[in-house]
C-alpha cells in the first residue's frame, strides 16, 4: 500500500496519502470527507464554479464529498480557504486606522 503524501486535508491540514481521496474517504485526523472541491488543487474561488477546469460539473456546496471526474488532490492544506475570523476582524480595523 503507497503511504507516500501527496497533499494535505483541506480542514485541518493532516497529512493524506492517495489512498486517503477516495469518494467515500474522509480525514482520519479531523473526520471531514477528503475528495471535495476545497482539497483540489483546480479550486479557485472568483472563477466561474469556483474551478480552474472549465468542464467540470457545478457542485454547490464545496466541502461535501462529490463525483468530479477533474478532482486532484492540492497540496497545499486549505487551498482556497476563507480567512480566519480574527483576521477579517483586523483587517475591518485596520480599515479605519
Amino acid at each position: 500500500m503507497n503511504t507516500e503524501i501527496i497533499g494535505q486535508c483541506w480542514n485541518c491540514g493532516a497529512d493524506l496519502s492517495q489512498s486517503d481521496y477516495g469518494r467515500e474517504a474522509d480525514c482520519l485526523a479531523c473526520g471531514k470527507p477528503t475528495h471535495v472541491c476545497r482539497n483540489c488543487c483546480h479550486y479557485a474561488t472568483g472563477r466561474p464554479n469556483d474551478c480552474l477546469e472549465p468542464l467540470a460539473e457545478r457542485v454547490l456546496d464545496k466541502t461535501r464529498a462529490n463525483f468530479c471526474e477533474h478532482f486532484e488532490p492540492s497540496l497545499t492544506p486549505a487551498a482556497g480557504a476563507s480567512p480566519a475570523p480574527e483576521d477579517l476582524a483586523k483587517a475591518a480595523q485596520d480599515l479605519f486606522k
